[in-house]
């Protein structure tokens, strides 16, 4: 049987932001969606997703999910045979980050979840394409369909997230970086940062994408991961060097 494939959504997103993924991968994969919705820090959440993930996988995830699949990695289980990161940081965040961060979390409480998606996701998170306004418009009815108690986790969860560079460079199995060319929340420059970090790691940047790229140029990033995941397992033939 193919390999299955656990594809972990991003804050305040489900399984949409993965839809033209699901149609494309969900042909010769079975598929597995796994919220990061429980608990209030990633390691928390990547235990929890481990319980019931299947036995070896390959491993996508985007955002907040991109954190939790590196936890994932961090404990080293084996169970993983490929990873895919997209619009995932690989750092810690930074106190001015977690501070504006507080005070979303603080507007949250108070009733305006609202207010905090659309400065969570505003509309420069995406490139500018005539379908932005309905990309928009998916992330707040995924908001609010989740409701402010996954919000509140998922914030702490990133403010409270550890620095996976350790992680990354220990990580002997075939990495690929997704990065939207357009991507203010993430820059490339960080996510090219991550990919040099692992041994097998490899960038793909999507040109006319922001921070959402499965959705907002789904072909290019089916065709990227189709690619990787039709490679060899190991990207190169020797490691980069540490430093």
């Amino acid at each position: 049987m193919t390999e299955p494939i656990l594809l972990i959504p991003g804050l305040l997103c489900d399984a949409r932001i993965f839809l033209p993924q699901i149609v494309h991968l969900g042909a010769k994969h079975p598929l597995h969606i796994a919220l990061p919705a429980k608990g209030e820090t990633v390691e928390q959440m990547s235990e929890t997703i481990l319980a019931t993930a299947p036995a070896r996988f390959i491993l996508i995830g985007h955002g907040l999910g991109g954190d939790v699949a590196l936890d994932i990695l961090r404990r080293d289980n084996g169970r993983v045979s490929r990873a895919v990161l997209i619009s995932t940081d690989p750092l810690a965040e930074p106190p001015a980050t977690a501070a504006a961060r507080e005070a979303r979390i603080v507007a949250a409480k108070a009733g305006r979840l609202k207010e905090v998606v659309a400065q969570e996701y505003p509309e420069t998170a995406f490139a500018s394409f005539e379908w932005r306004g309905e990309i928009l418009a998916l992330m707040r009815d995924m908001a609010l369909t989740l409701g402010e108690g996954v919000f509140l986790r998922q914030s702490r969860a990133l403010q409270r997230r550890p620095d996976q560079q350790k992680t990354l460079r220990r990580a002997n199995l075939p990495l690929l970086m997704i990065a939207g060319a357009e991507d203010p929340i993430v820059p490339v420059r960080r996510q090219d940062f991550a990919a040099q970090l692992a041994p097998y790691g490899k960038l793909m940047v999507i040109e006319g994408a922001g921070h959402l790229p499965t959705l907002e140029q789904p072909e290019a990033v089916n065709a990227a991961i189709e690619t990787f995941l039709n490679g060899p397992m190991m990207l190169r033939v020797t490691a980069k060097p540490r430093g």
